[in-house]
């Protein structure tokens, strides 16, 4: 059972920095690169369809690696699976603090009403998801190296 969770979990941690590694290295810069308001329409629309779901994707994340860690406490690699959960705690509260807030402005805009400064806010956004990105990447190579 215990090996089925965790290899479980690293999937879907796995999963979730494959997404936002494509975000932050692909996703935006196709749509920053598209003509007039369409970049700034697209990335109100992915603030919507990933703002809804990545907090369940985050958090499910964290209580999988707590409940590995809790389960394999006496085995092999706890303490690193107990890191990667510290790093998704992390994660979590950067999300909450830093870009939620950003990210619920941003996916109510639209060329009519938004913000003068809208290009500033995104690229602070995208400046704490690279930082977030790290830490979830040092997450998922804690809970790769505990299964080895």
């Amino acid at each position: 059972m215990l090996n089925a969770l965790e290899v479980i979990t690293t999937v879907v941690v796995g999963l979730m920095v494959g997404v936002e590694f494509s975000v932050a290295f692909i996703m935006n810069r196709i749509l920053d690169a598209l003509p007039e308001d369409s970049g700034q329409l697209g990335h109100a629309h992915g603030g919507r369809m990933l703002g809804a779901l990545m907090p369940f994707w985050y958090i499910g994340s964290l209580v999988l690696s707590a409940i590995w860690a809790i389960a394999g406490w006496h085995h092999h690699g706890a303490g690193l699976v107990v890191t990667a959960a510290g790093l998704l705690i992390v994660s979590v509260v950067m999300s909450m603090l830093l870009l939620v807030p950003i990210n619920n402005r941003n996916k109510t805009w639209t060329p009519d009403n938004r913000p003068a400064d809208w290009k500033q806010q995104l690229r602070r956004w995208d400046r704490y998801h690279y930082v977030r990105v790290a830490v979830i990447i040092a997450a998922f190579t804690l809970l790769v190296t505990a299964l080895t």
